[in-house]
């Protein structure tokens, strides 16, 4: 997939510090950006602030949908200001159709549907972390290695019934497989029995980036543990919503939904 990362410079003000900062990776929806600005620069994408650690790193990503341009406004540490356009790419979506899924996992009950409201704030809890731990920069691995049987973005039809796009990657292992971290952080939620996700870990990998691990059939990791890139979280397994043992692997930059196969190679042979 070609990756468009061209950048319209609209307004200088002022010049030292304008113009100084870097830009580094797919400006595409679902893509994760990195950045780097002089140290002490304020910046805001579409007037939503963007933290800036103190050597002058930053990141932010693109969800979806997002639209085919967005605004960057930065002002650097001597007044100067600078707006630049961004492109995003756009992407084209598949459709995937899943049959099989017992009833209540398509249409949940009233007591199931307030139980699902009680875990997905949990889980919005955590997607608002914006802690200043940049483990992020680690770079990301694949937490486990099989087949790909669902892609992010794609639409689904679950039993006939068209629900809402899938917004991770599924990959289809062994049940049992070893399941990494795919990145340095923090275990920011730890539970074993979801109503959607089954055994779901959700790790902070700082600067409001997070990683969830869905349907695992055990956890190795708890809540508050600090994990290392590579490290056994958990095992792929069949809990949630699932018609077989996969993995389900989402990334998160505070609500914005990203691409988790953007930010690795391509899958290498099992």
């Amino acid at each position: 997939m070609r990756i468009a990362c061209s950048l319209i410079l609209l307004i200088i003000a002022g010049s030292a510090g304008a113009g100084s900062l870097e830009l580094n990776g797919a400006l595409i929806q679902g893509g994760l950006t990195q950045g780097l600005a002089p140290p002490g620069s304020v910046i805001h994408l579409n007037e939503r602030p963007v933290r800036v650690a103190s050597d002058g790193t930053f990141v932010f990503g693109f969800g979806r949908d997002a639209p085919s341009q967005a605004t960057l406004n930065i002002r650097y540490p001597d007044g100067a200001r600078e707006t630049r356009l961004l492109d995003v790419e756009s992407r084209q979506y598949e459709t995937q159709r899943i049959n099989g899924l017992p009833n209540r996992m398509v249409s949940p009950s009233e007591a199931a549907l307030k139980r699902i409201r009680r875990e997905n704030a949990w889980i919005a809890e955590v997607r608002r972390l914006d802690t200043d731990r940049q483990h992020y920069r680690t770079g990301f691995v694949w937490p486990v290695i099989g087949t790909i049987t669902g892609v992010y973005g794609s639409r689904r039809i679950l039993n006939g019934e068209p629900r809402r796009p899938h917004y991770g990657i599924d990959i289809a292992a062994r049940q049992g497989t070893p399941v990494y971290s795919p990145a340095d952080g923090d275990v920011a939620l730890a539970k074993k029995d979801l109503y959607f996700t089954g055994g779901t870990i959700m790790i902070d990998h700082g600067y409001g980036i997070t990683s969830v691990l869905s349907h695992l059939a055990s956890l190795s990791a708890s809540e508050g543990q600090s994990v290392r890139q590579g490290q056994e979280v958990g095992t792929v397994g069949s809990t949630g919503r699932v018609t077989g043992p996969h993995l389900d692997w989402r990334v998160n930059w505070f609500e914005v939904r990203l691409d988790p196969a953007l930010l690795v190679p391509a899958m290498p042979p099992g």
